[in-house]
């Protein structure tokens, strides 16, 4: 097998199997110590303008990023430092890109840790030097492992940042061009088939052909408009809106199978959010039409909403099959799509519109099996 990039940088630093057991010695006398550690990390990084914004702002508040910290300090001290450790690790990487953290507030941030566990390696070690220097030096190694990985995931997420920017000014570009040209025959057929609606007369076949024609047309005329709606900036139509109402809108206006039920729960008493209602029921629209598809022809879909620090949080589930990994990285991308007759449009609007009001959509498996969109918008 080849040799994953963990087990390179492990390779690189020398951190073998004495590293890991001065690490988890280290632990028992840091553990009492990570609340204060995480208060001093908080206080030291909330000082600085720029990384206060994009941490509370972005994130959540403090006292929720203290207790994800302390688990973070936890599994650095003890492990295990295997694959999902690996994982684990790239996955704050992506929250710290997706919020907009500066990755040079990483060393300051890193700096902080490092001088707080080896104030505490020297309260609990220093009788005894030699067992002092084996802690240090591992303290050192896992430390430069978390800024490499840290450092390699913004590498590889601001790069696909760049390459989605790219592609969609392509994509704008060819919209741009093709929407004009596409809505003039269009319209040409709207008007002739509005002259053959009044010429049918009682013939039942060619008015369910003139029918099935008009369906069409729609259908044709809303991809074009969900095309130019991703390259817009129309501006929002902000207002308090009531979630809940949307969602429901949005429930009532989805067509299902028989065998799918739709449940709405846990809107009761949450504050409004500032937001435009049209672009949020749009939202709520596609990813429910995507659920009712992922469930048919027999499951559930289920949207629940909750407050969390400060946000509006909606999740969207299926009991569908899920999506794939291959699939997962550029879900929420122009022209992805896992049906069969999707051009790969509602996902890459939905997440254009959860940003736009400062909010955003991310991707889950849910328990048990099926598809899980995560919602949060600013309460």
């Amino acid at each position: 097998m080849p040799e994953t990039v963990l087990e390179e940088l492990k390779r690189y630093v020398h951190f073998d199997a004495a590293d890991e057991r001065a690490l988890r010695a280290l632990h028992g006398a840091a553990a009492p110590q990570l609340d204060r550690i995480a208060q001093v990390f908080y206080d030291r990084i909330l000082g600085h303008e720029g990384a206060r914004t994009a941490l509370v702002g972005g994130e959540s508040r403090v006292g929720h990023l203290k207790v994800t910290l302390i688990a973070w300090m936890d599994t650095l001290l003890t492990g295990p430092w295997d694959e999902a450790y690996w994982e684990h690790r790239t996955r704050i990487g992506r929250v710290h890109v997706r919020i907009g953290l500066p990755q040079h507030y990483m060393f300051g941030a890193m700096n902080v840790i490092r001088t707080e566990l080896m104030r505490v390696s020297w309260e609990r070690f220093n009788a005894d030097p030699p067992e002092l220097e084996r802690v240090r030096n591992a303290l050192a190694k896992i430390l430069d492992l978390e800024l490499a990985i840290m450092l390699h995931t913004y590498r590889d997420d601001l790069l696909a940042q760049q390459a989605r920017v790219e592609r969609l000014s392509t994509f704008g570009q060819l919209v741009g061009s093709i929407g004009h040209d596409l809505r003039n025959p269009l319209g040409v057929i709207e008007t002739s088939l509005y002259i053959l609606r009044g010429r049918v007369g009682d013939d039942e076949r060619a008015r369910k052909h003139v029918d099935r024609i008009g369906e069409q047309l729609g259908v044709a005329n809303g991809i074009i408009t969900n095309l130019l709606d991703m390259i817009r900036n129309r501006p929002l139509a902000r207002e308090p809106v009531d979630v809940g109402q949307v969602v429901a809108a949005a429930a009532a206006a989805v067509k299902h199978a028989p065998g799918v039920s739709v449940a709405v729960e846990g809107f009761e008493g949450l504050p409004p959010v500032d937001g435009d209602p049209g672009q949020l029921r749009q939202v709520f629209v596609n990813l429910l039409e995507n659920a009712a598809f992922a469930a048919a022809p027999q499951g559930a879909v289920t949207v629940r909403a909750r407050r969390d620090d400060g946000a509006l949080e909606v999740a969207v589930e299926d009991t569908g099959p899920g999506v794939d990994p291959a699939t997962r990285r550029r879900l929420f991308e122009p022209l992805i799509t896992t049906k069969d007759k999707g051009i790969g449009l509602g996902l890459a609007l939905v997440k254009r519109i959860a940003e736009r009001h400062g909010g955003s959509v991310e991707y889950s498996d849910r328990p048990g099996g099926g598809a899980r969109f995560t919602v949060r918008l600013p309460a």
